[in-house]
Order: C-alpha cells, then structure tokens, then sequence
C-alpha cells in the first residue's frame, strides 16, 4: 500500500491467515499505549489526519495513507472509520473485508498510529443490526461475500472480525482539545462513561453508549456547545452526516468529514498547537481525489 511502506499485506483469500490477523490486530488496539478505557488520549505532540466515513470506497483508503505518510515518525497518526458497507456490490455481495483487513494489517504495522474508530455499520455488522445504504441489507450482503469467499470457514473469518471490531476504540480525545468520533449522542449522557470498557449492553439500540456515539446527527449549535462542555473539547471531529464537499461545519465547534465520494476529504492537525475553529479546519482540508489511485 503507498505511504505504508511497513505492511506485508495478509492474503484476503486465507481463512487462517485473515483470522490470526484481525484476531492480532484486535490485540494490538486493546494493548495500545493511548488506550483509556473504550477511547484513546494522545498528547500534545505529533501530527494527526482526520478522515470520515470510508465505506470501501475505490482508492480512498491508498491515498489516506499516502497523505498520514506515518513512515515519516512515531508521532505521526490517522483516524479510520465507518470502513465497510460500500456501494460497489459484486454480483450483491458485500466484499469490503477486504477493507477492513487492511486495516487490521496496518494496525499491526503501525501500532499506537492507526486509530480504527468503532462506526455504527461495523455495530450493526457486529451485532446481526439491520441497515442499508439503499441497495439492501448491508449485514446480509456483508455476509454473503463471506461464505462466497470462505464456504464453510465463513464463519471463523466472521467471528474474527467481530472481535476486531469490539477493539475499536470509540473516540479518540486529544490534549490540544481535539475530540474524534464517528458521532456523537443526541441527547445529554455521562462523559464518565468514556473512562471504562465498553459491555456488551453498550452497544444496544437506543441506549447504549456506543450505540449513542455512532448514531446520532443533532448538530445545532445549543448541542454543540453542550457536548463540547461534557467532553472538555474544544472542536468535535466527526462523520455519519453527509458533507457534500467532504469537509463541512453545521455549527461552530464541530467539523463534519467525508472520505467516501468523489469529493471526499481530510483534514491534518497539529496536535503540539491548540485545536483550530471549524472553519479553519474546513479551510484545511486536503480533497483525495488528488491523491487517489483505484485499486482492481
């Protein structure tokens, strides 16, 4: 993969291999030196790429890396997430864990770098939730590509990437007042919540903590500010809300990324200074199409 020179990439097509690797990669999250109960801290030191939702999208994750370029030192990190359920079906089935494996490899290529962030379509591919992006059921089509590739061995592969996927961390908070998620709840919750484990009770529809950070789209300035105040944050990096440009801020404090379109983006932080305003941020977005190169 460009800009990952470290990667030695597991055969997609392995039961054996593609199961030790997500099931190592699943180590590597959950011993990681930033980890904190279900999110991640990092200092006030280094680089940092924010991305949105990826969504199997042709090229995106390539040119992601290329532009994190994290052979360029330890401090140098990148959010990944929402990174299966894509769009482009082969015969209806769903073949993006080959996506996910990737990142699976790069977390273990670069551990305490790649901070894969638990995303609603990986809970509901996780726990058997129904949801589309229009052209079905995702979990179903998810499946499908599994016993295509895999017959009888689907389900040991499946059972791995669910334990990648419980890993994930939920957000990744920074010194310099940087909050990353892939959402964040709709209504008031307990920020000491962050501080522990995730249960298995966590991930349920409505209540759940990580249920909550991965499904909700309220964005007005009042719950902005709200959850910013919880948190301590000063700018709320997320994604699950479409930005037509890639990069978007429907209310102060909070910036809204897409890496899953033509115009998807990114956006580079300098976590030695203090988190920027969102328009600063919208301002320094870097579009991937420039970047992208479609893999077959």
């Amino acid at each position: 993969m460009q800009g990952a020179s470290r990667i030695t990439p597991t055969d997609p097509r392995r039961v054996g291999a593609v199961e030790r690797t997500f099931l190592d990669a699943a180590a590597a999250l959950r011993r990681s030196p930033w980890r904190h109960g279900c999110c991640e801290r990092l200092p006030r030191r280094g680089t940092l790429l924010a991305t949105g939702d990826i969504h199997d999208y042709p090229g995106h994750l390539e040119a992601i890396m290329m532009i994190a370029d994290l052979d360029a030192g330890a401090d140098r990190h990148v959010t990944l997430h929402e990174l299966i359920h894509g769009d482009r079906l082969v015969n209806r089935m769903d073949l993006s864990y080959r996506t996910l494996l990737r990142v699976a490899d790069l977390a273990l290529a670069y551990p305490g770098q790649v901070h894969p962030l638990l995303a609603n379509h990986e809970i509901a591919q996780c726990f058997r939730m129904r949801v589309s992006k229009g052209a079905g059921d995702q979990v179903q089509m998810f499946d499908e590509g599994l016993d295509f590739v895999f017959g009888d061995d689907a389900q040991v592969v499946a059972d791995a990437v669910n334990a990648f996927i419980r890993a994930m961390p939920l957000a990744l908070r920074c010194d310099n007042g940087l909050f990353l998620a892939h959402s964040v709840p709709a209504e008031a919750f307990d920020a000491a919540d962050l501080d522990r484990e995730l249960a298995e009770a966590d991930y349920a529809s409505p209540g759940g903590i990580a249920w909550r950070f991965t499904w909700g789209r309220a964005h007005t300035p009042a719950h902005v500010d709200a959850t910013r105040a919880s948190l301590g944050a000063s700018l709320l990096v997320l994604g699950h809300v479409k930005a037509e440009m890639g990069a978007a801020s429907p209310a102060p404090g909070v910036l809204i990324l897409n890496s899953d379109h033509e115009h998807g983006a990114v956006v580079p932080f300098d976590l030695a200074s203090d988190a920027p305003s969102a328009a600063d941020a919208v301002t320094a977005m870097v579009p991937l199409g420039a970047y992208r190169t479609v893999r077959g």
